[in-house]
């Protein structure tokens, strides 16, 4: 199933979880999400995402969409049957040209060392597609990242007591 039918699926069972006896307009779903959700949501985005005139979404408004009709934020993505079937390439040769790829990166990004020193690692890593993988699972959950941040920042240097002589 594609985004955009999922949502109209999603405005239907919203509107009769409701009550309403129907399905709810995309613009009753931006106004409840405005003032349900304090979030921004336009009806004409969601026009957008179900006709398929867009086909992703930021991750923000994917976070928003799901916390209004309560379901996972990867559930609001296409079916993996409705992707085209790309020709396989053997393992090790795309493994090869992502580790290639954070290498360049971490070259671009030579003026910001924190950054380019963890693209350099990642490349590093043996297994660097499956830490990939699991940095995009991260990324979805804030409070965690959240966490995550404050956990990793570096300690405040303790203050020195000064010395009366």
């Amino acid at each position: 199933m594609k985004l955009g039918e999922k949502l109209a699926q999603l405005r239907t069972l919203e509107g009769f979880a409701r009550g309403l006896g129907r399905e709810m307009t995309q613009g009753e779903v931006a106004r409840a999400v405005r003032e349900e959700l304090e979030g921004t949501i336009s009806q004409s985005y969601l026009s957008q995402l179900e006709s398929g005139a867009r086909t992703h979404m930021t991750g923000t408004t994917r976070l928003l969409l799901a916390r209004f009709f309560k379901v996972h934020p990867g559930h609001l993505v296409d079916d993996l049957d409705d992707l085209p079937v790309s020709q396989a390439r053997p393992r090790r040769e795309i493994d090869d040209k992502l580790d290639v790829w954070l290498i360049e990166g971490s070259e671009e990004f030579a003026d910001a060392p924190d950054l380019s020193e963890a693209l350099l690692k990642i490349a590093k890593h043996p297994h660097s597609r499956v830490c990939l993988r699991v940095l995009a699972s991260i990324v979805e959950n804030q409070e965690l990242i959240d966490r995550l941040a404050e956990a990793f920042a570096p300690a405040p240097s303790p203050k020195r007591k000064k010395r009366r002589a």
